[in-house]
């Protein structure tokens, strides 16, 4: 067919032509994002997630009893970080009176980044008033595992304290 100039005249174009293109783009877009979401998880993740859960699940029932049972202690324990970086825990019984002469044990650990744990002894300043023997040494967020006996009881907790 020619145009009234004496041209051939050109067939519309038609998008649907390039259809399978931008499908195949849109589908390299979507591969592309993933594969680098799989990589930042893979290089960024923090901790560890644990081998040892159906261990746990076993023992389950007994886990529940050591709850029940710390919370008729009723011990309550606050954690904070002094000046100087050292650890400072207070214990008190149930009444809310400060509890002397429990032995106190702390794994101290980052909950980012490298891992880096380490263990903590405590001395009695005062009654119900511990210091860690080492000061924590980085700035930042650390999570205190922290085991208490006194009297053949024993509570286990978790505190995070930040070093200034």
């Amino acid at each position: 067919m020619r145009q009234a100039d004496g041209t051939a005249a050109r067939a519309p174009r038609n998008l649907w032509v390039r259809f399978p293109w931008f499908i195949a783009a849109a589908m390299a877009v979507v591969i592309a994002v993933n594969c680098y979401m799989a990589w930042s998880a893979l290089h960024t993740f923090p901790g560890n997630a644990g081998s040892d859960g159906f261990d746990l699940s076993n023992r389950y029932d007994s886990i529940i009893a050591r709850v029940k049972q710390q919370a008729l202690l009723g011990w309550t324990l606050q954690a904070q970080v002094d000046g100087g970086g050292h650890a400072v825990v207070v214990l008190r019984d149930r009444s809310g009176a400060d509890l002397a002469g429990a032995e106190i044990e702390v794994i101290a650990q980052r909950p980012l980044g490298e891992r880096h744990a380490r263990t903590l002894r405590f001395t009695e300043v005062s009654p119900g008033h511990y210091l860690s023997d080492a000061a924590l040494d980085e700035k930042g967020q650390w999570e205190l595992e922290l085991w208490a006996t006194e009297g053949g009881k024993e509570f286990t907790t978790t505190r995070r304290v930040i070093v200034q």
